[in-house]
Protein backbone atom coordinates (compact mmCIF):
# COMPACT_ATOMS: atom_id res chain seq x y z
CA UNK A 1 0.00 0.00 0.00
CA UNK A 2 1.12 3.46 -0.66
CA UNK A 3 1.90 5.84 2.11
CA UNK A 4 -1.02 8.09 1.08
CA UNK A 5 -3.60 5.25 1.41
CA UNK A 6 -2.13 4.13 4.73
CA UNK A 7 -2.32 7.70 6.04
CA UNK A 8 -5.95 8.07 4.92
CA UNK A 9 -6.91 4.74 6.57
CA UNK A 10 -5.20 5.75 9.80
CA UNK A 11 -6.94 9.15 9.76
CA UNK A 12 -10.33 7.51 9.09
CA UNK A 13 -9.82 4.98 11.91
CA UNK A 14 -8.78 7.66 14.42
CA UNK A 15 -11.71 9.91 13.46
CA UNK A 16 -14.17 7.03 13.81
CA UNK A 17 -12.78 6.02 17.21
CA UNK A 18 -12.86 9.59 18.50
CA UNK A 19 -16.44 10.00 17.30
CA UNK A 20 -17.55 6.76 18.99
CA UNK A 21 -15.83 7.72 22.24
CA UNK A 22 -17.52 11.14 22.30
CA UNK A 23 -20.94 9.62 21.59
CA UNK A 24 -20.45 6.95 24.26
CA UNK A 25 -19.43 9.52 26.87
CA UNK A 26 -22.33 11.86 26.14
CA UNK A 27 -24.90 9.05 26.29
CA UNK A 28 -23.37 7.78 29.56
CA UNK A 29 -23.56 11.29 31.04
CA UNK A 30 -27.25 11.44 30.09
CA UNK A 31 -27.92 8.18 31.93
CA UNK A 32 -26.28 9.44 35.09
CA UNK A 33 -28.67 12.39 35.28
CA UNK A 34 -31.84 10.46 34.40
CA UNK A 35 -34.18 10.16 37.38
CA UNK A 36 -36.08 7.18 38.74
CA UNK A 37 -39.60 7.14 37.25
CA UNK A 38 -42.50 6.02 39.45
CA UNK A 39 -45.63 4.95 37.57
CA UNK A 40 -48.65 5.90 39.68
CA UNK A 41 -51.72 3.75 40.09
CA UNK A 42 -54.57 6.20 40.63
CA UNK A 43 -56.32 5.74 43.96
CA UNK A 44 -53.78 3.16 45.16
CA UNK A 45 -51.19 3.18 47.92
CA UNK A 46 -48.74 1.33 45.65
CA UNK A 47 -47.28 1.97 42.21
CA UNK A 48 -47.86 0.16 38.92
CA UNK A 49 -44.11 0.01 38.50
CA UNK A 50 -40.79 1.80 38.66
CA UNK A 51 -38.16 2.53 36.01
CA UNK A 52 -34.58 2.66 37.29
CA UNK A 53 -32.22 4.15 34.70
CA UNK A 54 -29.05 2.33 33.74
CA UNK A 55 -26.07 3.39 35.76
CA UNK A 56 -27.96 3.83 39.06
CA UNK A 57 -26.75 1.83 42.06
CA UNK A 58 -29.38 -0.31 43.77
CA UNK A 59 -29.51 -1.54 47.37
CA UNK A 60 -31.05 -5.01 47.81
CA UNK A 61 -32.12 -5.93 51.35
CA UNK A 62 -32.70 -9.49 52.47
CA UNK A 63 -35.95 -10.34 54.24
CA UNK A 64 -36.15 -8.20 57.37
CA UNK A 65 -38.31 -9.03 60.39
CA UNK A 66 -39.32 -7.12 63.52
CA UNK A 67 -37.16 -6.53 66.54
CA UNK A 68 -38.60 -8.02 69.73
CA UNK A 69 -41.27 -5.83 71.28
CA UNK A 70 -40.62 -7.33 74.73
CA UNK A 71 -37.31 -9.17 75.10
CA UNK A 72 -38.28 -10.30 78.59
CA UNK A 73 -40.83 -12.67 77.02
CA UNK A 74 -39.65 -16.18 76.09
CA UNK A 75 -38.86 -17.02 72.45
CA UNK A 76 -42.09 -19.01 72.02
CA UNK A 77 -44.35 -16.29 73.51
CA UNK A 78 -46.48 -14.48 70.92
CA UNK A 79 -46.13 -11.21 72.87
CA UNK A 80 -42.35 -11.19 72.37
CA UNK A 81 -42.87 -9.68 68.90
CA UNK A 82 -46.49 -8.46 69.04
CA UNK A 83 -49.24 -8.61 66.45
CA UNK A 84 -48.89 -8.08 62.70
CA UNK A 85 -49.34 -4.31 62.90
CA UNK A 86 -46.76 -3.95 65.70
CA UNK A 87 -44.32 -6.19 63.85
CA UNK A 88 -44.88 -4.24 60.63
CA UNK A 89 -44.07 -0.92 62.30
CA UNK A 90 -40.97 -2.43 63.93
CA UNK A 91 -39.87 -3.96 60.62
CA UNK A 92 -40.27 -0.69 58.71
CA UNK A 93 -38.30 1.18 61.39
CA UNK A 94 -35.59 -1.47 61.18
CA UNK A 95 -35.52 -1.10 57.39
CA UNK A 96 -35.18 2.69 57.79
CA UNK A 97 -32.20 2.10 60.12
CA UNK A 98 -30.53 -0.29 57.65
CA UNK A 99 -31.08 2.15 54.80
CA UNK A 100 -29.66 4.97 56.93
CA UNK A 101 -26.43 3.00 57.34
CA UNK A 102 -26.07 3.24 53.55
CA UNK A 103 -26.99 6.93 53.27
CA UNK A 104 -30.48 6.02 52.07
CA UNK A 105 -33.97 6.59 53.45
CA UNK A 106 -37.43 5.14 52.99
CA UNK A 107 -37.98 7.74 50.25
CA UNK A 108 -35.32 5.90 48.19
CA UNK A 109 -37.20 2.57 48.30
CA UNK A 110 -38.64 1.68 44.89
CA UNK A 111 -39.79 -1.92 45.39
CA UNK A 112 -40.91 -4.13 48.22
CA UNK A 113 -41.86 -7.77 48.62
CA UNK A 114 -43.86 -8.49 51.77
CA UNK A 115 -44.61 -11.89 53.28
CA UNK A 116 -47.53 -12.03 55.74
CA UNK A 117 -48.04 -15.19 57.82
CA UNK A 118 -51.23 -16.26 59.63
CA UNK A 119 -51.87 -14.79 63.06
CA UNK A 120 -53.64 -17.16 65.49
CA UNK A 121 -55.50 -14.16 66.92
CA UNK A 122 -56.77 -13.25 63.44
CA UNK A 123 -58.65 -16.51 62.89
CA UNK A 124 -55.36 -18.08 61.69
CA UNK A 125 -55.34 -15.82 58.64
CA UNK A 126 -52.73 -13.28 57.56
CA UNK A 127 -53.58 -9.84 58.95
CA UNK A 128 -53.19 -7.89 55.73
CA UNK A 129 -55.02 -4.90 57.23
CA UNK A 130 -52.42 -4.67 60.01
CA UNK A 131 -49.67 -4.58 57.38
CA UNK A 132 -51.51 -2.09 55.14
CA UNK A 133 -52.08 0.25 58.12
CA UNK A 134 -48.37 0.23 59.04
CA UNK A 135 -47.29 0.72 55.41
CA UNK A 136 -49.61 3.73 55.14
CA UNK A 137 -47.83 5.37 58.07
CA UNK A 138 -44.47 5.27 56.27
CA UNK A 139 -45.26 5.63 52.53
CA UNK A 140 -47.52 8.03 50.64
CA UNK A 141 -47.41 10.44 53.57
CA UNK A 142 -46.60 14.14 53.87
CA UNK A 143 -43.17 13.22 55.27
CA UNK A 144 -42.53 10.57 52.57
CA UNK A 145 -44.88 11.05 49.61
CA UNK A 146 -43.18 8.25 47.65
CA UNK A 147 -44.94 4.96 47.10
CA UNK A 148 -43.32 1.72 45.98
CA UNK A 149 -43.93 -1.11 43.56
CA UNK A 150 -44.99 -3.82 45.99
CA UNK A 151 -46.16 -7.42 46.22
CA UNK A 152 -47.86 -8.59 49.40
CA UNK A 153 -47.94 -12.36 49.69
CA UNK A 154 -49.75 -14.53 52.21
CA UNK A 155 -47.55 -17.44 53.28
CA UNK A 156 -48.11 -20.55 55.38
CA UNK A 157 -45.52 -19.53 58.00
CA UNK A 158 -42.24 -17.74 58.55
CA UNK A 159 -39.21 -19.39 60.19
CA UNK A 160 -40.39 -18.26 63.64
CA UNK A 161 -44.11 -19.08 64.07
CA UNK A 162 -44.56 -15.95 66.24
CA UNK A 163 -43.39 -13.68 63.45
CA UNK A 164 -46.08 -12.58 61.03
CA UNK A 165 -44.27 -10.21 58.66
CA UNK A 166 -41.06 -10.26 56.61
CA UNK A 167 -40.11 -7.54 54.12
CA UNK A 168 -37.54 -7.30 51.32
CA UNK A 169 -36.78 -3.89 49.82
CA UNK A 170 -34.96 -2.44 46.84
CA UNK A 171 -33.75 1.16 47.06
CA UNK A 172 -31.95 3.36 44.55
CA UNK A 173 -28.97 5.42 45.69
CA UNK A 174 -29.41 9.15 45.04
CA UNK A 175 -26.78 10.96 42.98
Amino acid sequence: MTLKIKSLLLLFTLTTLASCQTEQNSSHDGLATEEVTRFEREGSSILKGVKVPAGKSIYFASGIVANPKDESKPEDDRERFGNTYEQSVSTLKRIADYLGEEGLGLEDVVAMKVYVAPDPENDNKPDFDGWFKAYGEFFGTEENPNKVARSTIGVFTLVNPNMFIEVEVRAVYPE
